[in-house]
């Protein structure tokens, strides 16, 4: 029987590699605008965001939105947009890509609370349902197509 990596491979999906935290989650490190980061892999989040103090480092132009976040507990928060980005996930380049700008600071403050480290945002579901996302929680891989 062939491996799920070669049957998946031979499908035209890219296995990129996760790392698990201390928390348990995964760990996906993606570039932002050419600006290299970790961000956490959220199934269940509806959108990939990043957090609002990163906005500089990857160089993104946001503006207004009228969109409220909810989400670990937290609700009713304050977004903004930020269209046409370019990601990169491993050797995986996905152009023009819409992210939602919001407060991450109650992620981080509760990765850091178990000694992991901060995410500088969620790769979310919007991404991974257009790129017909795979996760192998046993090879600890995600595929994309």
């Amino acid at each position: 029987m062939a491996s799920l990596k070669k049957t998946l491979n031979k499908k035209g999906y890219a296995c990129i590699p996760l790392k698990m935290t201390k928390t348990n989650h995964f760990v996906v490190k993606m570039a932002v605008n050419g600006k290299k980061g970790r961000f956490i892999l959220d199934t269940g989040a509806s959108n990939s965001c990043v957090g609002f103090d990163q906005v500089d480092y990857f160089e993104m132009k946001t503006s207004a939105s009228e969109t409220k976040a909810a989400g670990a507990g937290a609700v009713g928060m304050e977004t903004l947009k930020s269209e046409a980005n370019k990601i990169l996930i491993g050797d995986y380049k996905i152009k023009n890509v819409d992210l939602v700008v919001f407060d991450l600071s109650h992620v981080n403050e509760a990765l850091e609370a178990y000694k992991a480290k901060k995410v500088h945002g969620i790769l979310g579901a919007d991404l991974l349902r257009r790129r017909k996302a795979i996760v192998d929680y046993q090879k600890n891989c995600l595929y994309l197509k």
